[in-house]
């Protein structure tokens, strides 16, 4: 059979397979850059990586009639480079010395960036290539290889996750590259081809599997903790585990060992006894301490900010969030708890704790008054019918991190608003909310965590707001006390007593004085003492405008609490960059920024290449067609809204399933597979005369869809929030299909609009949907960041309405 002809077999569960790997693909490269740089440069260069499917774009444009009249060749060939090339560029990429620190006083660095860019296209480049190629040769099945391509996608997202539980992050880029190989089998087998190029694999999967491991090693940012760390003599690493979640490092240290206890007092007689350092992605670090059972080791947890509510009174019921190497834990038995519930995210630290490290900690996770839950801090709480004397809730990320600003794009649900009210509700009478982070300078993180339990206690209408917050700061963290009721006279004086005697600073307690603050870790102003006085007045808006830092109590739909950006404070940090000024810059935030207008200049280029380069023949459109302007602009649209309701939705059923691994998985590989499935079904309307018809019920759907979920989403989840979360899923999976089925068919139902008279434009439309992917990605994080999820949901719908009207223009 001719590799040209149109009887080709549909390769359509081979286009399945290369979906699946080019989006584990994805998720994977975040996970591995990730630990190897900061969180904010993986999104930054992923984002970047992804306009892989715009060049494949301007590329089949260019070659399309040569390429398809030798399609089987070509096609087998794009899948094996996607395959070799996922290893290899990433290989090639970490060579390259690359420091993210770096880049505003280096100009290397740039380029640097520039190439890691350039090498991370290139997969992308060629699986697009491989379905661009599919849409143009198939064009009378554009529906079923979309649907093939969007639910391979799907699985591929929930396969990547899995792999994740039993492969460390590079031994999985191994596994994908020889599932690329596996896709070209699947291919020549569709093709009928398998005779001529049997041969090719063989050597292909020996090479891989045989690739040294050491190759494969991941080099780690020598700015990040765990590489630090390995600097001091005698360190060592005994054990390293991986999950989605996080990939942990076991680390030993005994010629200089580990004295893990934030903001410890100076005046502190005792060290920490032994301990086990367990770094998370290379950066966070929690401990395991030594227990031999003896209580008086365990001295020192009370020298810091954090042991302050054990001394108002007697505590039976406390909660832990995030408990860790179980450092909390600890601190509440040296304080006679009764019962202590401690919550962990990970479930591969609670195993370390419960099994390996069990005798070395003493039986810590094992004990008969403390229980052990694997499960979301937050979705915890909410789904408790129990009430607590402490909620605590200390350091729950690096210091390292967090004072570089390299949060200040993750969604956090711990610290708004709703979150706080939650942890309110859960307080006995006269009970406590404990929140201990790190000291910064300029102030920041804690400010805005008192302006957020500020706002909270206004929504729930509590009198005399003042009498029911305290404020304490060491050298290195603070701790924030919110009661469930007022401090008494005596609070306030076992408060000064604990202060005094082990030299932490008095920030606010209610009817504090200015000369009982800012006495032993002096600062130029007493910040913090000025900043509560003003949150707790009428004017606390205006003291919040005028401050230097975004310090706006963040809320569900505004959930970025580390974003402390402001537009205002730029140039008079930039001035200071020769004075050390650097550190104060809000680095994620910038790097979104950056991305942008990397991704806008590259899109422009992309798109616009083929209209300037093509011949006149080639751009000229059937007066019945949709012409390049409006191909240009329907696509772009849909590109725009696609990913706007995919990203502000899986933030939504984050809150709902509050396990951001499930939530994540579970509400991407719905989108996808259901619009899958949507874009099969869309083949009821191919006839050109029906095609306009599936886009406006497609919309219409998608509209009414999306405004009754803005408002009807949180009762539901409220509603629903106690059930077990198998149960819970099922629910995300029920709410999802249908939105995610209409939003399959606009995109497909473009495409064979274009397949008769102006096929040509095909692959434009393919480049243009891809470019308009990752822009809609940048925007919609900036759209939210500022004015809510909610916002980016109606300009979803806007958008979709305005493809939807451009068809209106063009059929009436």
């Amino acid at each position: 059979m001719p590799s040209g002809s149109n009887n080709t077999s549909l390769p359509r569960y081979s286009i399945a397979m290369l979906s699946a790997c080019a989006l584990a693909y994805e998720v994977l490269l975040m996970r591995l850059f990730s630990i190897i740089q900061w969180h904010h440069f993986a999104y930054m260069i992923i984002s970047l990586a992804l306009l892989g499917y715009g060049a494949s774009g301007t590329f089949l444009s260019f070659f399309s009639q040569h390429l398809q009249r030798h399609f089987s060749k070509v096609y087998l060939a794009n899948i094996l480079l996607f395959s070799l090339t996922t290893i290899i560029c990433f290989l090639v990429a970490q060579q390259i010395p690359f420091n993210a620190e770096e880049i505003l006083l280096d100009v290397k660095q740039s380029f640097y960036l520039l190439y890691i860019y350039l090498l991370l296209t290139l997969p992308f480049f060629f699986a697009a290539n491989a379905i661009g190629l599919a849409f143009m040769k198939h064009r009378q099945h554009i529906s079923q290889i979309y649907a093939a391509d969007m639910i391979g996608a799907g699985l591929g997202s929930i396969v990547i996750i899995a792999l994740l539980f039993y492969l460390l992050p590079n031994e999985a880029l191994r596994l994908l590259a020889v599932l690329g190989i596996l896709a070209g089998v699947l291919a020549c087998w569709e093709l009928g081809i398998v005779r001529k190029t049997r041969l090719i694999f063989i050597p292909l999967l020996v090479l891989l599997l045989l690739l040294p491991t050491k190759w494969t090693t991941l080099t780690i940012s020598p700015y990040k903790s765990l590489e630090q760390t390995m600097r001091i003599t005698g360190t060592r690493m005994i054990a390293e585990h991986s999950s989605p979640l996080a990939l942990l490092n076991i680390i030993e240290s005994p010629v200089i060992p580990f004295r893990h206890a934030p903001g410890l007092s100076f005046n502190a007689d005792i060290e920490p006894p032994k301990q086990i350092g367990i770094f998370s992605d290379a950066d966070s670090m929690t401990v395991i301490t030594e227990n031999s059972g003896n209580k008086k080791d365990f001295r020192y947890l009370d020298q810091i900010t954090s042991a302050l509510p054990y001394h108002f009174r007697q505590l039976d019921d406390v909660l832990i969030l995030g408990a860790g190497g179980g450092a909390d834990i600890l601190q509440a038995n040296y304080h006679g708890v009764t019962n202590i519930d401690a919550v962990e995210l990970n479930p591969q630290i609670v195993k370390l704790m419960r099994e390996k490290y069990a005798v070395f900690s003493g039986q810590l996770y094992n004990q008969a008054n403390t229980h052990i839950h694997i499960d979301e801090a937050r979705g915890f709480v909410s789904a408790s019918n129990k009430q607590f004397d402490l909620i605590q809730m200390a350091m729950f990320d690096s210091f390292s991190a967090s004072s570089a600003g390299l949060y200040a794009l993750s969604e956090s649900y711990l610290y708004t608003v709703e979150a706080f009210q939650t942890y309110l509700a859960h307080l006995k009478t006269n009970g406590y909310l404990a929140i201990s982070r790190w000291v910064k300078l300029p102030a920041r993180d804690t400010l805005k965590l008192l302006a957020t339990a500020i706002a909270a206690l206004k929504k729930n209408e509590i009198v005399d707001i003042e009498k029911s917050i305290v404020l304490i700061r060491s050298w290195q963290t603070s701790t924030l006390i919110i009661k469930n009721g007022h401090f008494s006279k005596k609070e306030i004086t076992a408060l000064q007593n604990f202060c005094q005697q082990r030299s932490f600073d008095v920030a606010y307690y209610p009817n504090i004085k200015a000369t009982e603050v800012n006495i032993y870790n002096r600062l130029r102003q007493p910040y913090y003492y000025q900043a509560a006085n003003a949150l707790l007045t009428e004017d606390s808006e205006r003291y919040i405008e005028n401050y230097k830092f975004n310090l706006q109590p963040t809320t569900d739909d505004h959930p970025y609490f580390f974003n402390f950006f402001k537009w205002s404070t730029l140039e008079e940090i930039l001035k200071l960059s020769g004075k050390g000024g650097l550190p104060l810059l809000e680095w994620g935030y910038l790097i979104l920024i950056a991305t942008l207008l990397q991704a806008l200049v590259i899109s422009f280029v992309l798109i616009l290449l083929p209209l300037i380069i093509f011949k006149p023949e080639q751009q000229k459109s059937p007066l019945n067609g949709l012409g390049r302007l409006r191909t240009f602009a329907y696509f772009s649209l849909l590109g725009l809204a696609f990913l706007f309701i995919e990203i502000a939705y899986m933030q939504k059923f984050i809150l709902f399933l509050h396990h951001p691994l499930y939530a994540i998985a579970v509400v991407l590989a719905a989108f996808l597979v259901f619009a899958g499935l949507g874009s099969n079904y869309s083949t009821r309307f191919a006839q050109q005369e029906n095609q306009h018809k599936g886009v406006m019920i497609a919309v219409g759907s998608i509209s009414i869809i999306s405004v009754i979920y803005l408002f009807s989403l949180t009762p539901i989840f409220n509603t629903l929030i106690g059930l077990p979360t198998v149960i819970k899923v099922l629910f995300t999976i029920i709410l999802i299909a249908p939105l995610a089925f209409f939003m399959g068919m606009p995109f497909p139902l473009g495409l064979s609009m274009l397949q008769d008279k102006e096929h040509h434009l095909i692959p434009w439309a393919w480049g243009i949907n891809g470019c308009a992917s990752v822009i809609s990605a940048i925007v919609a994080t900036l759209l939210a960041l500022h004015f809510g999820f909610s916002l980016v949901i109606f300009a979803a719908v806007l958008f979709y309405c305005s493809a939807a009207l451009l068809l209106i223009k063009k059929y009436h």
